[in-house]
């Protein structure tokens, strides 16, 4: 029992080390970027959605990145009757494990998930997205330095091309998708802009808080301060 409550314990420490030694590009900032944002969801909702769910986040929350509920209901919501519903998916969970032996992850937070010492979880999806490779030995004919054997086949491989990994162990674009290189990369970096935005919305809130806050305690700490001195001058 005891063996097995530590196993459980350092499971998550050995999925993050997993193609540990890769080094994970820097993902760009799309934290501010509407446009980018607006084409993360599109690409998510297209290519993603089919099999990963985001269930803690609601289509109608995708109108504080600009869009409109018309716009959204229009153009997103293929899993949903009523833009106030979480972005769930039709594929059941013990099905999906029948299927392809583990449940695909809920994506909502998994840039925080995927955040260590290595890089950020965005930096990790950025890397994930772009390092995929033919591998014959593989089910799925695809695999991952990243995620190493991963169990995902590569579905935006009609946009990225086929990349083969060479005898330097160096990926090589092998065959050309409909996306250029530098293209593919920056719809991924909005994919990654938009998984990470989901996972924590009010971050750039927050974050603008942060610094009135700390503007607010300076000004505090001055007046405090000088009220202090004034107290305190005839006191010796």
């Amino acid at each position: 029992m005891k063996k097995l409550l530590v196993a459980l314990l350092f499971a998550p420490l050995l999925a993050f080390a997993a193609g540990a030694d890769v080094r994970l590009d820097k993902a760009p900032d799309r934290s501010g970027d509407l446009p980018a944002l607006q084409n993360g969801a599109k690409v998510f909702v297209n290519y993603c959605l089919n099999c990963h769910s985001a269930s803690y986040y609601r289509y109608n929350r995708l109108t504080d990145i600009g869009l409109t509920e018309q716009q959204i209901k229009d153009n997103l919501m293929f899993t949903a009757d009523k833009v106030g519903e979480p972005m769930t998916i039709a594929l059941r969970r013990a099905d999906a494990k029948a299927w392809f032996g583990v449940a695909p992850p809920d994506l909502t937070l998994i840039a925080r998930a995927r955040t260590s010492a290595a890089g950020s979880g965005a930096d990790w999806l950025y890397t994930y997205l772009r390092s995929y490779h033919r591998d014959d030995s593989r089910p799925t004919g695809w695999n991952n330095p990243v995620f190493p054997n991963v169990g995902m086949p590569h579905a935006l491989w009609e946009l990225q091309g086929e990349q083969v990994m060479d005898a330097d162990h160096k990926l090589v674009l092998a065959k050309p998708g409909l996306m250029t290189p530098a293209d593919y990369d920056a719809m991924v970096a909005d994919l990654v802009g938009f998984l990470t935005y989901v996972g924590e919305p009010m971050a750039n809130f927050r974050k603008a808080l942060g610094v009135v806050v700390l503007i607010f305690l300076f000004i505090l700490f001055i007046v405090s301060y000088a009220l202090k001195r004034e107290y305190w001058k005839d006191i010796h």
